[in-house]
Formats: structure tokens, sequence, C-alpha cells
């Protein structure tokens, strides 16, 4: 089996807000915003809107009445810590930097730059969405990090 991700499923504080982030970032991405769904089942308690994908699902759902008004805190055990998205060239990275500096409500915490601690090539830059989750538009090459064979690769 080869490591892949099908779809990661995010909660966020604020569903509509959070969705109209989401709109004006994943088309950026390669998302197609006509696969977007949305789903309701309130004896659950549960609001959310899928941006499908024929390689990845992002999901976004609502709170728990009980959690709603807690703060994201990426360092809190079970949290996700930021999520990371692939360019191709680091063209593309600063493209989507300027891009995403225009989205309302992100907030960038890391300008785009080299991080050689992490790969010779690795360049990216990070940002907030209007909850509080850290994103990463990162390009490096996994071939040369992890090697023409293997996993990675």
């Amino acid at each position: 089996m080869r490591p892949r991700i099908d779809h990661v499923e995010l909660t966020v504080a604020e569903l509509d807000r959070a969705e109209r982030f989401y709109d004006a970032l994943l088309p950026l991405l390669g998302f197609d915003l006509a696969h977007k769904t949305r789903e309701e089942v309130p004896e659950h308690q549960f609001r959310c809107v899928d941006y499908g994908d024929g390689a990845f699902n992002l999901t976004l759902v609502s709170p728990r009445q009980a959690y709603a008004g807690e703060r994201v805190c990426r360092r809190r055990p079970g949290a996700l810590h930021h999520l990371a998205f692939a360019a191709d060239r680091p063209e593309e990275v600063d493209r989507l930097y300027e891009a995403v500096q225009a989205i309302p409500g992100a907030r960038i915490r890391i300008p785009p730059r080299t991080y050689p601690e992490y790969a010779p090539d690795y360049y990216a830059f990070f940002f907030y969405d209007t909850e509080g989750i850290e994103l990463e538009i990162v390009c490096f090459s996994r071939r040369a990090c992890f090697g023409a064979g293997g996993r990675g690769a």
C-alpha cells in the first residue's frame, strides 16, 4: 500500500465563516467548487461542507454545542498542528502567497522562504485561516528527499 490521505475533516468554530474562506482558498489549490456539498444531521449536532476532488476531500465540520466558543489550540493533544498543501514549483508558492493575502480573514504567519533544515529545496509559507487553523503551501522535491525508489517517491 502506498501512503496517501483520502480525506481530512476540520472542526471549525463558525462553519459559515470558514466556508467563505475555503470557497476563496480551495479553488487556488485546484479544488472545483462544483463538487462542494453540504450535509446536516441535527440529531447529531452535525453540519458540514465537503470539498470533494478525485484525489482528496477536505470537509469543514461544525462543533458540538458543548464545545462552541472554544478556541483552536494546535498544541493540544489530538489537535491538528497544521495542514500543508503541495505546490509544483516555487513560483507557484509565491503566486499563492499573493493570492492568499487577498482572502478576507487570512493571516500570514511566515512569508515564503527556504527551510534547508527540512530539505535543501523546501520552500513554503504559513498562514492561518479564519478559524485559527494553521495552513502551509510548500514546494520541495520528495524524490530528492526520500530517494527515487523509496516509498515517498
